[in-house]
């Protein structure tokens, strides 16, 4: 039977137009970070996540993607457990929410006790902007879930 070990959230802009962040298209940018106790936990360690955030298309609407990526770490070079890759819609010249869910599962027990998991974004074209809300919501579990 599974067990809770921890749950967080990262919240970085709660409201609507509540932030306005440039998403670089040249590289990938942090947009949430978390670290779960794994404290008593024992193996497997299955990690559900759930996050929302919402960008505007350039002033001058273009075709435009944006890229998701989840890592187990804290670099974009770790072990990478998520990636979507969205296309916002040409039409719509306000807000675009964009919502995930991503699991990770029979993840070891760090030795250090702490899981971190970190989300990043991109863009293909300069413009796009993170206009808020934004949230990142992990908790995991240890044993089987069934």
């Amino acid at each position: 039977m599974a067990q809770l070990v921890d749950a967080k959230s990262s919240q970085n802009a709660s409201y609507a137009n509540s932030i306005s962040i440039p998403v670089l298209a040249t590289a990938q940018q942090v947009f949430a970070q978390l670290t779960l106790s794994t404290a008593g936990a024992t193996e497997p360690l299955n990690t559900l996540m759930t996050g929302t955030l919402t960008v505007q298309l350039p002033l001058l609407p273009v075709a435009t993607s944006i890229t998701i990526t989840i890592v187990r770490g804290t670099n974009l070079s770790d072990l990478a457990i998520y990636s979507v890759r969205e296309n916002l819609t040409l039409s719509v010249l306000g807000p675009q929410v964009i919502s995930f869910t991503a699991s990770d599962y029979n993840v070891p027990i760090p030795g250090n006790g702490q899981l971190t998991y970190t989300a990043f974004i991109s863009a293909n074209v300069l413009g796009t902007v993170r206009v808020g809300p934004e949230s990142f919501n992990a908790t995991t579990y240890s044993g089987a879930i069934q």
